[in-house]
């Protein structure tokens, strides 16, 4: 055990999560790379959990940094915030929701406590609906509405949650049938749901579940949600903390493969936005937005350093395609993955869009997952040179594979090669 582990483990919390018998200690990082203490050097596959959205180090973002605090560090929303306003511009016409409104905020957690406060204040209700598998974060409300158990750290709620199938396509009672046939399940189990409640607030879904494993219904599922959810005048919240800003590939934003019903009523997002700075936020149209009949303020929320970094951020992926290079460097990955996976008994499956690919572990010749299975490949990609991340239910059997978005198609085939020896290695 090193120094600096023993120190951590005398001050912080015994449920603070640590990856690897031996915790690594990272230094520094360069494009998709980073270094540790001992001067080893890793391939990235995971970005922070998802936040080092671009690249490690990106000039652009750096130099912005920098610049912002030479001027000004910290103000808060009591003064006007010329960055703030200016990525609040740019998230709200990116959004695709009308007459939008920005809040931001400084984690993923606190965006969707945000939402939340919004959406039962503006229906005068207390009552959510949340898909099974789910994560929205760590505040006594996020939690409340985290439909996955080992993340779901205490019963005590303030709301009243109730969750839907719809969340994972391959496992629970209809797996087994088709795309469309799986969407009038769920959609059928929703209006059972709201047959036996009155004056839901709001759905709450993650379009690709990230902790839960990076797993995803069909297409076009929430858009028949919509269809109900309108109905009975209850919002909908698109939990797009991992989803969005183009990691899919295939959209900018995850609702929007579900969109023939439209853009959300409330947006949340985080982690990529500032390419490790503290960002997160909410988009909602005004009448929402605009709901709470009390004063607020946020300290941190829109810092002209974090906002300064967002913009330089924002602007890099846009001009360089990052989205484009997702859908097509991602499409390459997950192919090799599969081809990995195939000759691999322990790999039950490779799923996922653009950069955002889990591959599900079991034991040999059954269904049952096997988290040991998962820590043991985890340590033999670091061994390799290869940073992943693990997640799935509460069985935490996925391998989850979330690079940088300026991922290389060599690098991409280096990682799978790494990967695939893994696991092989381990399984």
């Amino acid at each position: 055990m090193t120094g600096l582990h023993e120190r951590h483990l005398a001050v912080s919390p015994e449920w603070l999560a640590l990856y690897y018998r031996h915790p690594l200690e990272l230094t520094h990082g360069e494009g998709r790379h980073v270094w540790d203490a001992d001067g080893n050097r890793y391939l990235d596959f995971f970005g922070g959990i998802l936040t080092t959205m671009t690249a490690h180090a990106l000039p652009e973002v750096t130099k912005a940094v920098s610049e912002q605090a030479g001027r000004l560090v910290h103000s808060s929303t009591l003064y006007l915030n010329r960055p703030m306003v200016e990525l609040a511009e740019r998230v709200g016409a990116l959004s695709g929701i009308p007459d939008a409104r920005v809040f931001f905020t400084t984690s993923g957690t606190e965006a969707n406590d945000t939402a939340l406060l919004l959406a039962t204040a503006h229906r005068g209700s207390n009552q959510i609906l949340a898909m099974r598998n789910s994560y929205h974060g760590r505040s006594f409300s996020a939690v409340s509405v985290t439909g996955n158990r080992s993340w779901s750290t205490t019963s005590l709620s303030p709301l009243q949650t109730l969750y839907v199938h719809g969340g994972v396509r391959t496992r629970g009672p209809y797996a087994e049938l088709s795309d469309e046939r799986f969407i009038e399940a769920c959609v059928a189990d929703l209006e059972d749901l709201l047959g036996h409640t009155r004056g839901v607030a709001a759905l709450i879904a993650e379009p690709v579940q990230g902790v839960g494993g990076f797993t995803a219904p069909p297409d076009g599922l929430y858009a028949a949600f919509r269809e109900v959810l309108d109905r009975h005048g209850i919002l909908w919240i698109s939990d797009e903390v991992q989803t969005g800003w183009g990691r899919a590939g295939d959209h900018f934003w995850g609702w929007q493969a579900h969109a023939s019903s439209g853009p959300p009523d409330i947006l949340t997002f985080a982690k990529g936005i500032g390419n490790g700075m503290s960002i997160g936020g909410v988009v909602a149209r005004a009448d929402v937005m605009n709901c709470l009949d009390a004063n607020s303020i946020s300290t941190f929320g829109g810092s002209p350093v974090t906002m300064a970094a967002g913009l330089a951020n924002l602007s890099y992926l846009l001009e360089h395609d990052l989205q484009g290079n997702a859908r097509r460097v991602g499409g390459l990955l997950i192919e090799r993955l599969r081809a990995v996976g195939a000759s691999s008994p322990a790999v039950r499956e490779v799923r996922g869009r653009g950069l955002m690919i889990g591959i599900e572990l079991v034991k040999p010749g059954t269904d049952e997952a096997d988290p040991e299975a998962a820590a043991a490949v985890l340590e033999a990609a670091r061994a390799g040179g290869l940073l992943i991340g693990k997640g799935g239910g509460h069985n935490t059997s996925v391998l989850r594979i979330a690079p940088p978005l300026s991922l290389t198609v060599a690098e991409a085939e280096e990682g799978a090669e790494i990967l695939g020896e893994a696991l092989h290695a381990a399984t």
